[in-house]
C-alpha cells in the first residue's frame, strides 16, 4: 500500500478504541451532580475532581519519547481502556473524597498514556488525509461524550450503585479486540536514535507557541459545558435526565464538528477552519446563557459543533510539523492542552463559586475571543504534498 494512501480499517479500528476508552473517561460529568450531593462538595471541589484527571498529562511529553517506539505504542493504545476503565466503574462506590481522587488520578495516568501514542498511529495510517484521519479519530472520542452521559446514568438505574462496576466488562472485550487484530503501521516515522525533547520542541515551536495560545483561551469554554453543563441544566429544571440530555445534545453535534473539520482543512487550509470554529463558540455560548427554548437548544448544538471541532484540525497541524519526533511532539501539544484545560475547571468552578453558574458561561465566553489574535501567528497547512 502506498505511503499516502489511507488505511480506512487501521483508522476505524483505533477511532473504535477511542470511543470506548473516552466512553469511561465521559462518566464523571453526568455522575457529578449525584457526587457533588452524596459527598456535599462545593463547585470548586467538583472542578478539582477533573483537574486531578488531567495532572498526568503533565507527563506526556515523556510519554512521547518513550512511544515513538512502534512496538511500545501498539502496547499503550491495547492495554489503555482497559486500565482507564476499571477506576471509573468504581467511582460511584468511592466512600470519601481522597479515595475519589485517586480513583481518578489513576484513570487519568492511563489516558495520558493513551493519548499521546494513538494520534500517531493515526497519522500514519491516514497518509496525506491527516486531517481526515484525525476527524474520525477525535469523532471516536466526541461519541463517547456524546453517549457516555446517557449509558452512565442508564447503567446506574439499571446496576445500582453497588453493581455499576460492571461496565467495566467492555473495555476488557476491547482491549482483548486490539490485542488480536492491530497491527504496527507498514510505514515507520524515521524517528532518530538520539531523540530529545529539546529537538522535538524545537521542530514545533513555531506551531506550538500559537497553539497553546488558543488552547488557553478557550479552555474555559470547553470546561464550562464539558463538566458544568449537566449541572447548570439540572439546577434550572431539577432534572438529572435534562441535564445527561443536554450534555448528550451538546457532544453529539461535537461529533459533527469534529468530523467535518479536520476533513474540510485538508481541502481548504487549517487555519481558515480554525478561524470559523473560534469566532463562532464565543458568540453562541453567550446566546445560549441568555435565551429560553428552542433559540436556547439551537444555540446549544452550535456551540457544540464550534467549541469540539478544533482540536482535530489541531492535532493534524502538530503532526504535519513534527516529521522526526511524531510522539513527543504530539505529547507535548496534549501536555498543553489538558493543562490548559485542568486549570480552566479550577477556574470556572471559583467563578461559578463566587459569581454563579450562568456568569461562569459568560466569562468563559468572553476568554475566548482572546483566541483569535493568535491565528495571525499560526502558520497554514504544510505544503509538503
Amino acid at each position: 500500500m502506498k505511503k499516502t494512501a489511507f488505511q480506512t480499517p487501521r483508522v476505524a479500528l483505533i477511532s473504535f478504541s477511542h470511543f470506548v476508552h473516552d466512553l469511561y473517561s465521559s462518566f464523571l460529568p453526568p455522575l457529578l451532580p449525584l457526587i457533588i450531593e452524596k459527598l456535599s462538595l462545593t463547585l470548586s471541589q467538583a472542578g478539582l475532581l477533573s483537574f486531578v484527571m488531567q495532572v498526568p498529562a503533565m507527563l506526556n511529553p515523556l510519554i512521547g519519547l518513550f512511544a515513538d517506539n512502534k512496538k511500545v505504542a501498539r502496547w499503550l493504545v491495547i492495554l489503555a481502556p482497559s486500565f482507564t476503565a476499571l477506576p471509573m466503574s468504581l467511582i460511584m462506590a468511592a466512600p470519601s473524597y481522597f479515595l475519589l481522587l485517586i480513583l481518578l488520578f489513576l484513570s487519568g495516568i492511563s489516558a495520558a498514556l493513551y493519548h499521546v501514542p494513538s494520534p500517531v498511529l493515526v497519522a500514519g495510517y491516514s497518509g496525506i488525509r491527516k486531517g481526515r484521519g484525525m476527524s474520525l479519530f477525535m469523532s471516536g472520542g466526541e461519541l463517547a461524550r456524546t453517549l457516555g452521559p446517557m449509558v452512565a446514568v442508564a447503567a446506574l438505574a439499571w446496576l445500582g450503585v453497588d453493581r455499576f462496576y460492571l461496565v467495566f466488562g467492555l473495555a476488557v472485550m476491547t482491549s482483548v479486540l486490539l490485542w488480536l487484530t492491530l497491527e504496527s503501521p507498514p510505514e515507520k516515522p524515521e524517528v532518530r536514535r538520539n531523540g530529545s525533547l529539546k529537538q522535538a520542541y524545537v521542530e514545533i515551536r513555531h506551531v506550538l507557541k500559537p497553539l497553546s495560545g488558543i488552547l488557553a483561551a478557550r479552555a474555559g469554554m470547553h470546561a464550562s459545558m464539558g463538566i458544568f453543563l449537566s449541572v447548570f441544566i439540572k439546577e434550572q429544571t431539577g432534572s438529572l435526565w435534562y441535564g445527561g440530555a443536554a450534555l448528550a445534545l451538546y457532544e453529539a453535534f461535537g461529533v459533527a464538528g469534529v468530523l467535518s473539520a479536520g476533513t474540510l482543512s485538508d481541502w481548504i487550509g487549517r487555519r481558515k477552519v480554525l478561524f470559523w470554529a473560534l469566532a463562532t463558540a464565543p458568540v453562541t455560548l453567550l446566546l445560549f446563557v441568555h435565551t429560553t427554548g428552542f433559540l436556547k437548544i439551537g444555540m446549544l448544538v452550535i456551540t457544540g459543533f464550534s467549541v469540539l471541532s478544533t482540536t482535530p484540525v489541531m492535532l493534524a497541524i502538530v503532526q504535519d510539523n513534527a516529521q522526526n519526533h511524531p510522539s513527543a511532539a504530539n505529547g507535548m501539544f496534549m501536555m498543553v492542552s489538558f493543562a490548559v484545560r485542568s486549570f480552566a475547571v479550577v477556574v470556572v468552578g471559583a467563578v461559578g463559586d463566587m459569581a454563579g453558574m450562568e456568569n461562569m458561561f459568560v466569562f468563559s465566553a468572553v476568554v475566548g475571543f482572546v483566541s483569535l489574535p493568535f491565528l495571525i501567528w499560526l502558520p497554514d497547512r504544510k505544503k509538503d504534498m
